[in-house]
């Protein structure tokens, strides 16, 4: 496997680092220059969250902290959708597909540009796979392609249908109805079914059902485009990054559970689908989407910056 990654590092991965690399600096260096048009895409871009994930809690909290006015300030029209917080890759993408329809017929644009954190990165490839004439583009972003050996280590130590597992499901069922209560969506929970769904058994079977955009070797790039969709992943390798971010401690102890670089929640090669912008960006999981408030590693990317760039990659696109 590592040899795999250094491999992939050594040649394609190496150029799109070094480009996107680039990119980044100059939009950080140009600031309000690129601010108007610099984001506006031909198509909306759609936010969608990850496991244990929201939209926004008391319209206060946002899963994407910053990161939509951002988007906005330089002319996209974007929106955050809101699916299960708990439960499977194809539950979670059937709330997101009728979310897109409204958005596709609210825009009058025809197509959404899909961009998912973490689980969200399954859902947006499901939505891609049953409708892909609404998709104009999927972008993962820390997404377990391949699964999570964190997600392999809990299913091993919660028996199925065992007490241990009963207790852990209610607890995140629980929590994931709390989320949508603040949050104004009362979604049924699976915890159980979520927590499969991302184990490497359970990536596998969803892959076989939705191949598009995934790599054929170990730790390469897949497709780019495909079904008329271009596919995009980018992901982290640092799981701790800032020392008054509480969310560090955590990671930094699920990230031991991994045999290869990781962002504490997701490996590095895991994260590959379509073209890799990056895999060993200077973020943990959670600063993927700018979080907690912004308390991310000082002297790197800023997350902002990414999303800003890549939006800027796909209006250059037509997209």
């Amino acid at each position: 496997m590592a040899a795999a990654c250094l491999l992939a590092a050594l040649t394609g991965c190496a150029a799109t680092a070094d480009e996107d690399r680039l990119d980044e600096d100059m939009g950080e260096s140009r600031g309000e220059a690129v601010s108007s048009g610099y984001t506006q895409t031909q198509y909306p871009i759609v936010l969608c969250h990850g496991m244990a994930g929201f939209d926004s809690l008391f319209g206060v909290v946002d899963y994407f902290h910053g990161i939509v006015e951002t988007l906005k300030d330089g002319g996209a029209q974007v929106y955050v959708t809101s699916v299960p917080a708990f439960s499977s890759p194809e539950a979670r993408g059937e709330a997101l597909l009728a979310q897109v329809e409204e958005i596709v017929a609210k825009s009058g644009k025809g197509k959404v540009n899909l961009i998912g954190h973490s689980h969200g990165g399954f859902d947006i490839r499901y939505v891609a796979a049953v409708r892909p004439d609404l998709v104009a583009s999927v972008t993962s972003v820390g997404s377990p392609h391949k699964g999570a050996e964190l997600a392999d280590f809990l299913r091993k130590n919660l028996k199925q249908g065992g007490y241990t597992e009963a207790v852990a499901a209610a607890l995140a069922n629980s929590l994931g109805l709390l989320e949508g209560l603040l949050s104004g969506d009362l979604a049924e929970q699976d915890a159980v079914a979520g927590l499969d769904s991302l184990t490497k058994a359970g990536a596998a079977e969803f892959n076989a059902l939705y191949p598009a955009g995934l790599p054929t070797n170990a730790c390469g790039q897949g497709p780019e485009v495909e079904n008329g969709i271009r596919f995009f992943s980018w992901s982290g390798t640092a799981p701790l990054t800032n020392a008054f971010d509480p969310g560090d401690v955590a990671l930094g102890v699920s990230s031991l559970v991994y045999k290869e670089a990781n962002d504490g929640l997701v490996g590095r090669c895991s994260s590959h689908l379509g073209k890799v912008i990056r895999d060993d960006y200077k973020m943990n999981h959670i600063d993927e989407v700018n979080h907690l408030f912004g308390l991310v590693a000082l002297f790197a990317t800023n997350p902002k910056t990414v999303f800003r760039t890549h939006a800027n990659r796909l209006k250059n696109l037509g997209l």
